[in-house]
């Protein structure tokens, strides 16, 4: 069992009614903010109008920077880097999803440096030696970015999706109210659970000894997503499901789980090259992939793992030969994502060819080896690609 430090100082409000504290909480860092969000939502389900008034009360300064993209871009971080510096920005509070805080991140980082943001993710990867302080309200249960250290920017000029963790990234404050969910769809409720699931399977599949009690833990949270997953689906309104999957993503990623565990991940390297590439929601890309990834991985030194997920996470019958047990937890998954949550099952049918597997399994493996639960070629990543077909 490898030593670790774990901190995670993001202070968290938690539940409904809390936005009073918003103005406060923003007045610590400064009276100048750069409000950042998608492509509108949060002025359909009224919490654009909420936030306004919170601000305009607290007598802050208010600029904007709207239309992050789903995979966020590189364009713009950029554009958000130069109006903090050309408006004295204090603090960032991002108001979405993972995408629209994770570019959040890094336009406060890229406001305190004189080059492009890009030189966070490209062949230089420059220091982030500081960020402006950021301060999130979530509105979609998925990535966790809004209590962890990263982010992930893609490059649509050169096909990249890259994801870089800093400390001076983590939010310093994060407002987490499951109502702002309820108007997230069955199909992005569905690709953000499976999102949250990946999160703990790249690290619950890990050979390394470590502590029983965080398997335990994340067993526990696999099994609230499998739970609740589609309760929100079809009830969209139900508090408990959408507050059970928001705290969930929170700790998926938040640094607890990962104990004294160092493996690298390997489906999330994989699929950022599928929506590097074609643009495909995140979730999704992870659903397709993840059970392939388990079905090539598994053979007689590694299959004892599989046994703890499929009898501790669904339940399957342990009077069977232990390979069997491990692919029956494998089908177990393959049913839950394509079946109860109804996502598509094949890059088929998503109209996605063989024709860049070998570029992406290249870019995948940083042009070497995966190293992760196990070390894979750019030969071993083409062919977990080719039975995503």
């Amino acid at each position: 069992m490898n030593n670790f430090v774990y901190n995670i100082p993001t202070k968290v409000y938690f539940g409904e009614n809390q936005l009073s504290h918003l103005g406060e909480e923003l007045k610590k860092f400064g009276t100048r903010v750069l409000l950042t969000y998608g492509g509108g939502s949060i002025k359909k389900i009224g919490l654009y109008d909420k936030v306004m008034t919170e601000m305009k009360h607290s007598g802050l300064e208010v600029f904007e920077l709207s239309g992050i993209e789903p995979n966020p871009r590189i364009d713009s971080v950029r554009k958000g880097a130069q109006m903090c510096k050309e408006h004295n920005i204090d603090v960032l509070l991002a108001v979405g999803g993972g995408s629209t805080i994770d570019a959040t991140k890094f336009m406060a980082a890229g406001a305190l440096v004189d080059h492009d943001p890009w030189d966070f993710f490209n062949e230089k990867r420059s220091p982030i030696n500081d960020a402006l302080p950021i301060v999130s309200i979530l509105t979609l249960s998925a990535t966790g970015s809004e209590m962890d250290t990263g982010g992930v920017i893609s490059n649509p000029e050169t096909n990249d999706k890259i994801g870089r963790l800093d400390p001076h990234l983590l939010p310093r404050v994060s407002f987490l109210d499951p109502t702002n969910t309820y108007s997230v769809s069955q199909y992005q409720t569905a690709c953000g659970s499976v999102d949250i699931m990946s999160h703990i399977i790249e690290v619950y599949f890990n050979m390394e000894p470590d502590l029983f009690m965080l398997d335990c833990f994340m067993e526990g949270m696999l099994k609230t997503v499998v739970k609740y997953a589609p309760i929100a689906m079809r009830e969209p309104d139900n508090y408990e499901a959408r507050a059970n999957l928001m705290w969930t993503s929170s700790w998926a990623i938040n640094g607890f789980i990962n104990g004294g565990r160092v493996k690298a991940w390997s489906c999330h390297p994989m699929e950022h090259q599928l929506s590097a590439v074609y643009d495909i929601t995140h979730g999704l890309g992870l659903a397709i992939l993840t059970p392939r990834w388990m079905e090539y991985c598994l053979d007689e030194t590694n299959v004892s793992k599989y046994v703890q997920f499929a009898t501790n996470v669904f339940g399957v019958d342990t009077n069977q030969e232990p390979m069997a047990i491990a692919k029956e937890g494998i089908q177990r998954l393959y049913d839950f994502f394509f079946k109860t949550l109804g996502l598509q099952s094949t890059l088929t049918e998503l109209g996605i060819g063989k024709e860049h597997f070998i570029e992406m399994a290249t870019k995948a493996c940083g042009g070497k080896i995966l190293k992760g639960f196990k070390n894979l070629t750019i030969d071993d990543v083409v062919k977990i690609y080719e039975m995503c077909l």
